[in-house]
């Protein structure tokens, strides 16, 4: 049992799995509004989002709750867990479920509140990758910030051929982070012309 900021964190029992709609409905009292565009529009709106920078308007259901969870969740998520399932819309690299078409096979970690680690099966289907980021595009266009650029090398790659792949990231700063108890990442952070002068 570690103790972070004063609160005990137990990596040593399953870590808990959910997808972004559970732990809306989990950790908000949203209720049957987690599957209301428009409830979601407007709650976001409550919380200080504006039309202008977040193009709340043109945001899909499944785009709504992705920024309603980064926004009323995220935080919450002090306990180990994973959030699987993210939609296909903001995981253009990452393959489509065989079951569910409309979300990917991704998780990221949460611990005390903040992302751990990234992890997904690579997509490697270039007809695919192409339409996601003709779908990118049009969002960047729309106004997205996070939204990427059509990457023509890269669908060239892939038409070469990829063989099934996975990959996972894990922020090494946060990890020493919570195992050090530092609040600050510049306290642990490996670079020292980076860490304020003592």
């Amino acid at each position: 049992m570690l103790t972070y900021d004063g609160k005990p964190v137990d990596l040593s029992k399953p870590f808990a799995r959910l997808t972004i709609r559970e732990a809306i409905l989990t950790h908000t009292t949203v209720g049957d509004n987690v599957d209301n565009a428009d409830w979601l529009r407007q709650a976001l709106k409550k919380i200080g989002l504006t039309e202008e920078k977040h193009k709340l308007s043109t945001r899909s259901l499944a785009g709504l709750q992705v920024l309603y969870f980064e926004e009323t969740v995220e935080d919450k998520l002090w306990e180990p867990t994973f959030i699987c399932e993210h939609p296909v819309e903001i995981s253009p690299l990452a393959r489509a479920s065989d079951t569910q078409p409309e979300v990917t096979e991704r998780f990221e970690l949460y611990i005390t509140g903040r992302e751990f680690g990234n992890g997904f099966s690579e997509l490697n289907d270039a007809e695919d990758q192409a339409a996601r980021f003709h779908a990118q595009v049009a969002a960047k266009d729309s106004g997205d910030d996070e939204a990427m650029f059509f990457d023509h090398d890269f669908v060239r790659a892939l038409e070469y051929g990829m063989p099934p792949t996975g990959g996972c990231g894990i922020g090494i700063d946060r990890l020493m982070m919570l195992l050090t108890d530092s609040a600050s990442i510049r306290d642990v952070i490996l670079f020292p012309a980076l860490r304020r002068e003592t």
